[in-house]
């Protein structure tokens, strides 16, 4: 077995994990920062892990300098085994759903790389075993039907208050130009361009630095022109809480309540979650900000745009695993509408 002095906290070593990385000091392979977003995923995980060692009243101690021998193999590999379990364990008690677990345990991984590669240590491949199942989330999306009615139907927006109008207005510009949340707040002036009587947002991403040029089209510039010169950007700044709240509430009004449902896995079961008054999940209670984005990505999809000019316009990568599940929804979307057309078919026989 090693000598004690090799074994070291793990909550001292993952601290010293984000600093670095928040400083700049770690980078990703492409030598670019990492995201503000993946970094509040590591603090999300210290969060837990404190949590855990004082629930559990232990702690976990990392050998940085681990020799093979087959007494020290089975000691290690009982100690992270041990220690996994208790910590999955601990998450799922506390509700925790199969993608949130594994997006903890894959920021584990990256952590034990970290100490492998960029600080020398020998911690042994056993935190190679840690695994957790995954899900796949239903793409929660607007029909065209329903966007349409939102573009165009001025007495339902003359029927809303003053600040379910202006989240409408946000909430059209994002289901039709694709931009996250927050590089939607982002938009100033110099972010829109005229050429030749034809308008663009150019924008580089927040989240991943990517760079996309974006022809609007009518509807979006008049929705800009109405808030231009009132703030410093193109469209009302709004908490991302209080834009998801307000966007409920419309929606309600809009008489989007149809019951959708939501179900979510933990150990590999699906268990349908209810709402705090005991009831299923409707539509209106399931949309949010995310919704934009993957209303225009599947609108585009849908409507024939090609593929690799959607991930241009969306800005992602051509292998991006994210931007397969559009695809797969609008593969689904065109299989129904091929029924339909051989439902008619079969009705003229």
């Amino acid at each position: 077995m090693s000598k004690t002095t090799d074994y070291l906290p793990i909550m001292d070593l993952f601290q010293k994990y984000i600093q670095e990385t928040s400083k700049g000091r770690r980078l990703q392979k492409n030598g670019k920062l990492v995201s503000k977003s993946t970094i509040k995923n590591y603090q999300a995980l210290r969060m837990n892990l404190v949590k855990f060692f004082e629930k559990d009243n232990t702690i976990f101690y990392v050998n940085i300098n681990y020799r093979y021998s087959k007494r020290n193999f089975e000691f290690e590999k009982r100690n992270y085994r041990v220690f996994y379990r208790k910590f999955t364990d601990y998450l799922f008690l506390k509700g925790c759903t199969d993608n949130y677990v594994g997006l903890l345990v894959k920021t584990f991984k990256s952590f034990f790389i970290y100490l492998n590669q960029f600080k020398g240590y020998r911690t042994g491949d056993f935190f190679r075993d840690f695994y957790a199942r995954r899900e796949e989330i239903p793409v929660l999306v607007l029909d065209q039907s329903k966007l349409q009615f939102l573009i165009g139907d001025s007495a339902f927006e003359n029927g809303l208050p003053v600040h379910l109008r202006v989240c409408k207005d946000i909430f059209v510009v994002g289901c039709s130009i694709g931009l996250r949340f927050s590089d939607l707040m982002a938009l100033k002036v110099k972010n829109f361009e005229k050429l030749d009587n034809r308008y663009y947002i150019v924008k580089q991403s927040i989240k991943t630095n990517t760079i996309s040029r974006i022809k609007i089209p009518d509807y979006v510039h008049k929705i800009l022109l109405k808030y231009k010169g009132k703030q410093s950007t193109l469209l009302p700044k709004i908490s991302l809480n209080q834009f998801n709240k307000n966007l409920k509430r419309f929606a309600e009004i809009a008489e989007w309540t149809d019951v959708v449902g939501k179900e979510r896995s933990k150990r590999g079961i699906r268990k349908e979650l209810k709402m705090k008054n005991g009831k299923a999940y409707r539509f209106c209670d399931l949309i949010s900000s995310h919704t934009m984005r993957r209303t225009a990505i599947t609108t585009m999809l849908i409507l024939g745009m090609p593929e690799p000019l959607v991930r241009k316009v969306s800005g992602h990568a051509a292998n991006s695993q994210e931007f397969y599940k559009y695809v797969k929804y609008t593969d689904s979307f065109v299989d129904a509408e091929t029924d339909k057309v051989f439902d008619k078919l079969l009705q003229r026989i």
